[in-house]
């Protein structure tokens, strides 16, 4: 992948087709509270291919504050697609159709209770975006490149787990990136551009996400 791959049909193609032949693994532990997140490709002003990236309202009861894909619980008989692409809509104003989602990632079952599938999906150029400010606090488009960086991801050892901590540094906002936004993005890199069969589900969160 080049630095600057350009947001085109050929990067599209082949995400939809390494997804395709990705054999996910679902969590289906009941205890824990289905939920999405959308992994939305879009370009920049310089046309890179990019992921949106928030940071939650820090009013939110839930994780305020912290770096999030956009996403949240499903609703009773909705699908984990139809959550991320309602999530998106309602977070950053970006209504896109059931035709746009690439594929899934690997079921993420986190500290707080929830089972988060990663829903990849095509934002396209030119996206307009109009973050609802009860639920954003501001929203980035961070080039895909920035995964590719020599020394990504981060694992540390924490003594609170035997679990690998994983984190993504994103300089675009100066920061380090935690699970399970960073295991998504990882997985991401794995298995969407690069098309390796890496699995995240083990890969811990920092304990401040554990509530």
């Amino acid at each position: 992948m080049s630095p600057y791959e350009p947001l085109d049909d050929a990067l599209r193609e082949r995400v939809r087709r390494n997804l395709a032949g990705f054999a996910r693994e679902p969590v289906t532990a009941s205890d824990l509270r289905p939920a999405a997140v959308a992994v939305t490709l879009v370009d920049d002003e310089q046309g890179r291919a990019c992921f949106l990236l928030t940071r939650r309202a820090s009013g939110l009861r839930n994780h305020g504050g912290q770096w999030a894909l956009p996403g949240g619980r499903l609703d009773p008989g909705e699908s984990a697609e139809e959550a991320a692409l309602r999530e998106l809509e309602e977070e950053l104003g970006l209504t896109l159709p059931g035709d746009r989602v690439l594929g899934l990632l690997d079921d993420y079952p986190t500290r707080s209770g929830f089972c988060i599938t990663p829903v990849v999906v095509w934002g396209g150029g030119d996206c307009a975006i109009r973050p609802d400010p009860t639920e954003v606090a501001a929203a980035f488009r961070v080039p895909l490149s920035d995964l590719e960086q020599p020394g990504i991801p981060v694992f540390r050892r924490i003594p609170e787990s035997e679990r690998p901590l994983v984190l993504i540094p994103i300089p675009m906002v100066e920061t380090e990136i935690h699970a399970p936004t960073a295991a998504v993005l990882y997985q991401l890199r794995e298995v969407a551009l690069r098309g390796h069969a890496t699995r995240v589900a083990h890969l811990e969160q920092p304990v401040f996400a554990w509530r």
